[in-house]
């Protein structure tokens, strides 16, 4: 039985163009009247987050960062898990030196070089706040890194950085792609796999009761230690074939299917 569902945002509760549909909104509320709780989790900043509050009437925590911070629904901070500066430090050196444009966010802000980079404009429409643009990123926001990102059209050169900076880094940080553009650099207990953990515990729900949905490789994370794993259709095979279930894709209200197919019906028998 399901007592707590922890979902994904972009690719998994929003459609591409981060519209929340009808079909999620109304899904939620079945959750609701079954009893289970929904929560969060992205690496957007919880307050990139903080317009689905209401539409999902959400109940259960938001781990933004991929588990940097924990919030209430009513945005009170819960727990939070920063970079040491010198691991902060380190990471921005070795994605500036891969070739990757860097961006930094702390509890409160978030931190660029350009605003006309790629993807800075579709991020501030997507989590509703601008950044501030630096042209270095000063030392007493690195004491406070919640996430840094590296970011590039070249995904294959995102993918190699990956790969660099968890060789590199090794357990002091979690590397991990949240897009193919993407490259999430956060604490080592700021991942996926340790939201589903810090939720069992904060809600006192056992993780064979908790149901995970995402659709990138560091969703396979918290797939790994939930009772339940589902992988929208538009995940990769390699995502898919970690899952326990596929639904349809994010394009196609697989969040409401997969709630109804797996979720909810798993409660009602």
């Amino acid at each position: 039985m399901i007592r707590l569902v922890i979902a994904d945002v972009d690719g998994t509760l929003v459609t591409q163009e981060k519209i929340l549909t009808k079909e999620a909104v109304a899904a939620a509320q079945e959750l609701r009247d079954g009893g289970i709780t929904l929560a969060l989790t992205s690496g957007r900043p919880p307050r990139g987050m903080q317009m689905l509050i209401e539409p999902l009437k959400l109940d259960g925590q938001i781990a933004g960062f991929n588990g940097g911070v924990y919030v209430n629904p009513d945005m009170s901070v819960v727990e939070t898990h920063l970079l040491p500066p010198d691991v902060a430090k380190e990471a921005m050196k070795l994605i500036l030196d891969k070739g990757l444009d860097a961006w930094l966010y702390t509890p409160d802000e978030w931190l660029i070089r350009d605003k006309d980079a790629p993807h800075v404009a579709r991020e501030a429409w997507t989590v509703k706040f601008e950044a501030r643009v630096t042209p270095t990123f000063p030392e007493e926001a690195l004491a406070k890194a919640a996430k840094i990102v590296g970011v590039s059209d070249d995904h294959a050169r995102v993918a190699e950085c990956e790969k660099a900076a968890q060789d590199t880094l090794g357990e002091r940080a979690s590397a991990a792609r949240s897009q193919p553009y993407y490259l999430d650099v956060t604490h080592p207990n700021a991942n996926k796999g340790d939201v589903v953990m810090t939720l069992s515990k904060l809600l006192d729900i056992p993780t064979q009761e908790i149901a995970t949905i995402g659709d990138m490789p560091n969703d396979v994370l918290m797939f790994k230690k939930s009772g339940m794993s589902i992988a929208m259709g538009n995940a990769s095979d390699e995502v898919k074939r970690q899952a326990t279930s596929v639904t349809a894709s994010n394009e196609e209200n697989g969040f409401a299917e997969a709630m109804r197919k797996f979720v909810l019906k798993g409660k009602k028998s």
